[in-house]
């Protein structure tokens, strides 16, 4: 067979994975839906369908984000998060300030102050939108990085996360909150093409795209603000979305 008649060559994606999450969930079917969901959003997932699991996964990988069931087979879930989030207090066996998101069929007030209260980052009841879920595990791990991340320096471009700073050729620049969090997102892959629908989803939570002008509207702002005269960062790809550097 010719190579004509066998098709074009796979196209492999080179993008690194988002993050490491682990997903602790006795449910098959859940357990696989939210596997392949999660892969399919650039994550790589590493399953864990008991508390013993769980707490093996996040000792030897050092996940990025841990998803938890609170009814397990071998223990309850909350005692999970009770031992990781112990765990700066004692040997350090564990990432205490590992991100948590509860997924749990108690959807109780009772029950979601108390897996607060014991750590979580987040709690949603089952039975849950996917896409809402994908916009809370982003939206966690987005404020872990802003927390852990050092300063970054892209060409004339400054973010420092820990102070929440940003300076272009050494002057301050002063953003509004949403327009630092489109910033932090175009920052993360600088020549990379944002599309509209990842920007909308990962900065406004949005679940569709629908009919607004919001991301143009602090798309445009930003390049002012960064760069008033040249106008070097934010670049509008046409029909497409946004990057923060020209390719």
């Amino acid at each position: 067979m010719s190579d004509s008649a066998a098709g074009p060559a796979p196209i492999l994606s080179t993008l690194e994975p988002l993050g490491v999450v682990v997903v602790c969930e006795d449910d098959q079917a859940t357990l696989e839906l939210l596997c392949d969901h999660l892969r399919a959003d650039r994550f790589e997932v590493i399953p864990a369908p008991s508390a013993a699991d769980a707490l093996r996964q996040c000792y030897y990988r050092s996940p990025d984000l841990l998803l938890l069931d609170l009814g397990l087979p071998d223990a309850p879930g909350l005692d999970v998060l009770r031992e990781i989030r112990a765990a700066e207090r004692s040997t350090g066996r564990f990432d205490a300030g590992l991100p948590v998101i509860v997924l749990s069929g108690r959807s109780t007030d009772v029950d979601r102050v108390r897996g607060f209260d014991e750590g979580a980052d987040d709690y949603l009841p089952k039975p849950f939108y996917f896409p809402e879920l994908s916009a809370r595990v982003r939206s966690v791990l987005r404020r872990r990085a802003e927390h852990r991340a050092g300063p970054m320096r892209i060409g004339d471009l400054e973010i420092d996360p820990s102070r929440r700073e940003v300076r272009v050729d050494g002057e301050e620049v002063d953003l509004a909150n949403k327009e630092y969090e489109l910033l932090l997102a175009l920052a993360a892959e600088p020549r990379r093409v944002f599309t509209k629908s990842e920007l909308l989803r990962d900065v406004w939570d949005f679940k569709t795209m629908g009919r607004t002008r919001t991301l143009d509207s602090h798309a445009s702002r930003l390049r002012r603000k960064l760069d008033p005269d040249r106008g070097r960062f934010v670049v509008n790809c046409w029909g497409v979305g946004y990057r923060l550097l020209p390719s």
